[in-house]
């Protein structure tokens, strides 16, 4: 296939960067992949590496939501996607995380060889990378692409029949994706008013099996809110992210993961004394405006025709109809009772898996 191939033999196991040692002298100077040899994937690797560049790096690690977070190594992001921590599974996790995780797929800077001062065993995320994020060097890509561990039989035999289905290549970013966008409160979760502090977030019976069927279809599961509760000075944005990190979490228990969220902090209604002057503006990503469905469109190159909304007001249904969306209203939370638009779903669910079910069908 045109490629040269260079071997290095391990006379005893070095973990997994002891053997980065014998690059020394020939990679200082240049960027590199690095791939763990159980880690199956189909991606826009160039997509990576740009982002690798623009960031100007010693490393970057390719992150992503899975399914079972809480037996994972953790990555902890800033805005900009630095990491700033890495959390082992062995530890005990007694707060909401993001479920974000580590796939084994890196590009690294020659640079981090400069760290290695000898060969011995040497672990890569603990011993190597880890004593660096205190650099500000270290970033996550994230990515909603096909990345599996196929690192027992199992495993193997499950990205098999993957890839045999088309999934592999049906998820990569250079082909147009499918997604199914979620309201929150009375599609996801329990609908109990508005929701201020993460005690309120219970999910609604079946969600969590609704969403595991959408990450094994190959669509992607985007959950889109409006949050008023910011700009109502009732809780402020870190409280709306803590509340969805409890999200993850239950989710992830259950074996069920989001590809990504957004929220919208804005309220347009009654004026109130509680109301945030500063989100007293008329801002885009207030939902019947599709503002959030248009940035998730745009940045994971989805195909509004084949995709789908499906929430419990008309609110939800307004706004996947501005946005392009097939929308589907469930009957659980306030069941589109609300009035504020006059809008029409293209189908009606009891609840939210009835409603996949429906999708997955067509």
């Amino acid at each position: 296939l045109g490629v040269e191939l260079s071997y290095i033999d391990e006379a005893a196991p070095l973990g997994s960067a002891g053997a980065l040692y014998d690059l020394k002298g020939r990679l200082e100077c240049r960027d590199f992949l690095l791939l763990f040899g159980d880690v199956m994937f189909d991606l826009d690797l160039e997509r990576m590496i740009r982002f690798h560049e623009e960031h100007g790096g010693s490393a970057t690690l390719l992150v992503h939501p899975n399914s079972h977070p809480y037996d994972s190594d953790l990555i902890v992001m800033d805005r900009d996607c630095r990491i700033v921590r890495f959390d082992s599974k062995e530890n005990t996790r007694n707060y909401w995380y993001d479920n974000c995780v580590n796939a084994g797929i890196y590009v690294l800077s020659g640079r981090i060889l400069c760290h290695m001062e000898e060969k011995k065993r040497c672990d890569l995320e603990k011993d190597l990378l880890a004593p660096l994020v205190k650099t500000g060097q270290i970033y996550g890509y994230r990515t909603t692409e096909y990345v599996k561990d196929a690192g027992t039989v199992e495993r193997f035999r499950s990205v098999s029949a993957a890839q045999t289905r088309g999934l592999w290549s049906m998820k990569n970013r250079n082909n147009p994706q499918k997604c199914i966008f979620l309201d929150r409160d009375g599609t996801v979760n329990r609908y109990t008013g508005m929701i201020w502090k993460e005690e309120h977030m219970e999910l609604e019976d079946h969600a969590a099996e609704a969403i595991k069927l959408i990450n094994e279809s190959g669509y992607l599961a985007i959950l889109v809110t409006d949050q008023p509760v910011v700009d109502k000075g009732i809780c402020n944005v870190e409280q709306v992210n803590k509340i969805n990190r409890k999200l993850q979490v239950l989710l992830g228990e259950k074996g069920a993961y989001l590809d990504d969220i957004t929220f919208c902090p804005c309220y347009v209604g009654k004026d109130s004394l509680k109301e945030n002057p500063e989100y007293k503006i008329p801002w885009d990503c207030q939902n019947p405006l599709a503002g959030m469905i248009d940035q998730m469109v745009d940045k994971y190159h989805i195909n509004r025709s084949a995709s789908y909304i499906v929430g419990d007001s008309t609110v939800d249904i307004w706004a996947g109809l501005n946005g392009g969306l097939k929308t589907i209203l469930v009957h659980t939370g306030i069941a589109g009772k609300d009035g504020r638009y006059s809008a029409t779903a293209h189908m009606e669910a009891p609840d939210l898996l009835a409603a996949v079910k429906k999708i997955l069908e067509q």
